[in-house]
């Protein structure tokens, strides 16, 4: 695989085009892994992360993407756990709610990443000390490199709340006090491959 050396700084144009290409592609992963495996998490959801230098921080983070404006299938997300008590039943209507057309228009989703860890964590301190990360993924062929800038996002964030309604449909035992980080990619310093480039 080929991939841009960590020196190269894309223009403003190019840097568009492989948010968009990545945004897209982040949406038919969520698309396809809704459809056919039940809403787990696939590999190119669970970006590895890694010091500015390199140094593996964990092996993979699952990572999430909202809209840009997530208020209404917050919404949505908060009406479906609430109305039951039945984790089957929340599971099916957020699979169902994540199969339909949610990730159709990628143009309607910020390329602002959410993760969802336990307060207090080693992890969640390092990334927040350190304030910058790199997000690698890698699925089906195609990957991206992603320098971060790293931030804690306030409860009442509308970003947070999307990634906490969402996780908490998925994991009915997910305690009530969590954080939520967010990750602000630097496209400028990103590089995209695909097998076919080498």
């Amino acid at each position: 695989m080929v991939r841009k050396p960590d020196n190269v700084v894309l223009t403003r144009a190019a840097s568009q085009v492989l948010r968009a290409e990545f945004i897209g592609w982040q949406c038919r992963l969520r698309q396809l892994a809704a459809r056919q495996d039940g809403g787990r998490p696939s590999a190119g959801m669970r970006p590895r992360v890694t010091t500015p230098a390199g140094d593996e921080l964990a092996a993979g983070v699952i990572v999430l993407i909202s809209e840009t404006e997530p208020e209404n299938s917050t919404q949505q997300l908060r009406y479906q756990y609430l109305k039951t008590q039945d984790p089957n039943e929340r599971y099916e209507k957020v699979v169902e709610f994540l199969q339909g057309g949610y990730f159709q228009e990628p143009a309607r989703f910020s390329d602002e990443l959410t993760a969802l860890f336990a307060r207090g964590s080693e992890l969640t301190q390092r990334l927040l000390e350190t304030g910058r990360c790199v997000l690698e993924f890698d699925q089906y062929s195609q990957g991206y490199r992603i320098p971060c800038a790293v931030a804690r996002l306030p409860q009442a964030h509308p970003r947070h709340q999307a990634t906490y309604w969402h996780n908490r449909l998925f994991n009915d035992r997910l305690p009530a006090s969590v954080e939520v980080l967010a990750f602000t990619p630097d496209w400028a310093h990103a590089s995209g491959f695909r097998d076919e480039d080498s």
